[in-house]
């Protein structure tokens, strides 16, 4: 497959958008499924639906939520805008908030799934050691958590590569600064004369979701053996 310099734009952007979603929303991810898999504590039940909505509602209805919020008009568009002069609003830094949101939940997801699967012995063989709870994390948790973290990340970037209706509903597709590679092949898809493009494009779309699924697949093996040595 040869691609035009306008569809190396888009991948690229993609590839961008995507990495970015991922690396910010990392730590939250992190944070949120320990919470949900550690802690007890009121609104847990609610603040798993919540993360989970995005998986559930329309895409178009969460770039709309986004939009409401973080535009130009939104409230927190408005404050970010007055006070850091910055705005979501179609930049790409707007499609990586939008795939950051989608890819949130598949994420957390398999992070928490990872985490429960640890025997707490473990953890609790450090504590009584004189560990703090901080070390026990940073030294039995995370890294026990490791291979779900990385299907996490795999699956969330695959997500983000992939999105379409959240982001073309927040930013738009801006050719060159919003165009992801879902709403290039939107586009070519409009053309009388775009199939091919379309065709290239879809190619590329496949095989990077083929490799994502092969290696969260991979993961979860080495999760599930990890699991039998440890219980």
């Amino acid at each position: 497959m040869q691609f035009s310099d306008y569809e190396w734009v888009a991948i690229a952007l993609s590839l961008k958008v995507a990495a970015l979603a991922v690396s910010a929303s990392l730590p939250l991810g992190v944070t949120v499924a320990y919470l949900l898999a550690r802690r007890e504590f009121i609104g847990k039940s609610l603040l798993s639906a919540v993360i989970s909505l995005p998986l559930i509602l329309p895409p178009v209805v969460t770039g709309y939520l986004l939009l409401i919020a973080f535009g130009r008009k939104g409230v927190v568009g408005i404050f970010l805008q007055a006070v850091f002069g910055f705005s979501f609003s179609f930049r790409w830094t707007g499609a990586a908030l939008a795939a950051a949101v989608m890819g949130f939940p598949l994420l957390v997801q398999a992070i928490r799934i990872s985490m429960e699967a640890i025997d707490r012995r473990l953890e609790a063989a450090a504590g009584t050691l004189g560990a703090s709870p901080l070390w026990v994390f940073l030294t039995i948790t995370l890294p026990l958590a490791l291979p779900g973290i990385i299907a996490g990340t795999v699956l969330a970037f695959a997500r983000s590569l992939g999105e379409f209706g959240a982001t073309i509903t927040f930013v738009s597709a801006i050719p060159g600064e919003t165009q992801t590679l879902a709403s290039a092949i939107s586009a070519a898809l409009q053309d009388p004369d775009g199939e091919p493009e379309a065709w290239r494009l879809t190619l590329l779309s496949i095989l990077i979701s083929f490799t994502a699924i092969f290696l969260s697949g991979f993961v979860s093996r080495l999760v599930a053996r990890r699991v039998g040595t440890v219980s």
